[in-house]
């Protein structure tokens, strides 16, 4: 049996700054109802950047496997291609990567304000990310199209 796999060959994936291991397509933003639609891609077996969400996310797995993990970097849960998963604002710092493959995961983001907080390994924060700045990656992502 052959498994399917998602083609992401027309998704304009965007890196974000530097951050290692990561790439996104806003796929859709509704400043009204402050809800941002995007998709994150998650490199094989990598981490990305320490970080913590300050708003309600929904999620999809759309490709692969989504890893979640502790500060220091153990495993802390595995989320197979298909899960959904609506999880409220925390606190709590992880960090997020793909399994054997590229992990493909449809973010719902609902929320006002900084979204996300990038940390350092002293957990620090070193940027943020509020939905204005999805707004502004958004538009300019469709006039660059």
């Amino acid at each position: 049996m052959t498994v399917p796999t998602f083609d992401d060959r027309y998704i304009q994936w965007q890196r974000l700054g530097d951050i290692e291991h990561l790439e996104f397509s806003v796929l859709d933003v509704d400043e009204t109802n402050s809800i941002a639609d995007v998709l994150f891609k998650f490199a094989a077996n990598r981490q990305i950047v320490l970080h913590r969400h300050l708003a309600h996310n929904n999620t999809f797995v759309i490709q692969g496997e989504h890893r979640l993990y502790h500060p220091d970097g153990t495993l802390k849960e595995i989320r197979p291609v298909g899960s959904m998963t609506s999880s409220p604002p925390s606190n709590d710092p992880h960090r997020e990567g793909g399994g054997d493959i590229d992990v493909v995961i449809a973010f719902s983001i609902r929320g006002t304000g900084t979204l996300y907080e990038l940390l350092d390994d002293d957990r620090k924060v070193i940027a943020t990310i509020s939905m204005a700045d999805l707004a502004g990656l958004f538009h300019a992502s469709r006039t660059t199209a």
